[in-house]
């Protein structure tokens, strides 16, 4: 497939590699000449400018630099990058599809991207050229094999042909695949999946001083929570949203631990906000039918909603606890049922080791988030 990449840093470079690694024709664009020079330097396609006028149907990736300043995106680089696209679409004779690389706010690609090449290309969006999302999950320290073996690739058009296009181009290199009926939910995902790491961190970051301040070693606590916790090691913990944690257990420890917290003086926003938040949900589910706040099997285990629903006939609350429609239960559903019946002890069965534990691909580069940052 023919392929340009507008925006030459990092990313850009790392995604126009790897698919020229995969058989396609590639170009890079960027406006700073000393990159042009080094990706030529490489035996590289490299232009300062978009040309289109000789191309017919392409992929054109914006992969261009989107800084904050304070709590925004800088879109300068990126909307004057868009608009030499559509400038450069203005005399082409060919169909191009756009796709949208860098992270922006969701909403972006059809919200600023889509009116800026209709004005600069005075063509029609699904007309006279296509859009999508296909937002980048590359560490800086890493990127290029990242983009060689992702763990995942999300795609977002409202052309079926164009999820198919862009199915068949990313095919080669492995990993799962999802695929939106509209971009605004992949560059939601892009946010959110930045957003999780960084409040994972920030997490680990307010335990460690909670621990320092006990003198315990956070590491072994941490290794330890990553294997009990369900939330670790079952994609579909807690991931519900609209529905607040109930039970009897999280409400109760958090609440006692921000105050043991306070009172060997350390203070942790993180947990009260986790706090602050559930207890809108709460008073949100108070106010409208309790019954749309059912939990799915397995998503919720001993602290699953299960204040929020009725027990099944004949059964109590605790030990209908994260059952589903199939009346079968979660692992730790059946041990939080056991657990309160004197003398009843777990079964070994029933105790996975950690080696059993469905676990993510380790990160060999010790790297945390997708920008790079060390640990």
């Amino acid at each position: 497939m023919r392929i340009f990449v507008v925006g030459s840093g990092v990313v850009g470079t790392a995604t126009g590699k790897g698919l020229l690694e995969a058989g396609n024709q590639v170009t890079f664009v960027d406006v700073a000449p000393e990159r042009v020079s080094f990706l030529q330097g490489l035996g590289l396609d490299a232009r300062a400018e978009l040309d289109l006028r000789a191309e017919r149907d392409s992929f054109i990736f914006l992969t261009l630099p989107t800084p904050n300043v304070g709590s925004r995106y800088d879109l300068s680089a990126f909307v004057a990058g868009t608009r030499g696209v559509g400038q450069a679409l203005r005399v082409s004779g060919g169909r191009h599809t756009v796709v949208v690389r860098s992270t922006v706010d969701p909403g972006t690609t059809d919200g600023l991207v889509g009116p800026l090449l209709e004005q600069e290309s005075g063509l029609r969006q699904g007309d006279g050229f296509l859009l999508a999302s296909n937002p980048e999950f590359l560490r800086a320290a890493s990127a290029a094999e990242d983009f060689r073996w992702p763990w995942m690739t999300v795609i977002g058009s409202r052309n079926r042909r164009v999820q198919e296009r862009l199915a068949e181009l990313f095919a080669p290199f492995g990993g799962s695949l999802r695929i939106f009926d509209d971009p605004m939910t992949a560059e939601f995902v892009k946010c959110a999946h930045n957003l999780f790491n960084a409040t994972k961190i920030s997490f680990w970051n307010e335990m460690y001083t909670v621990a320092d301040r006990l003198r315990l070693d956070l590491g072994a606590i941490a290794d330890t929570v990553s294997r009990s916790a369900e939330a670790s090691f079952n994609p579909a913990y807690g991931t519900r949203g609209g529905a607040p944690y109930g039970g009897v257990c999280l409400p109760k420890d958090t609440m006692a631990f921000l105050g043991f917290a306070a009172g060997v003086g350390v203070d942790m926003p993180i947990l009260r906000s986790v706090i602050e938040t559930n207890s809108r949900f709460v008073d949100r589910a108070d106010l409208g039918d309790r019954g749309d706040l059912d939990v799915s099997e397995g998503t919720d285990g001993v602290d699953a909603v299960d204040y929020f629903q009725e027990p099944l006939p004949g059964r109590s609350g605790a030990a209908d606890r994260g059952l589903g429609s199939t009346g079968r239960g979660t692992r730790a559903a059946v041990l939080a049922a056991e657990a309160g019946e004197r003398g009843v002890r777990w079964s070994t069965n029933e105790i996975r080791a950690a080696d059993e534990i469905p676990r993510h691909a380790t990160d060999p580069f010790g790297l945390e988030s997708t920008d790079g940052t060390q640990r």
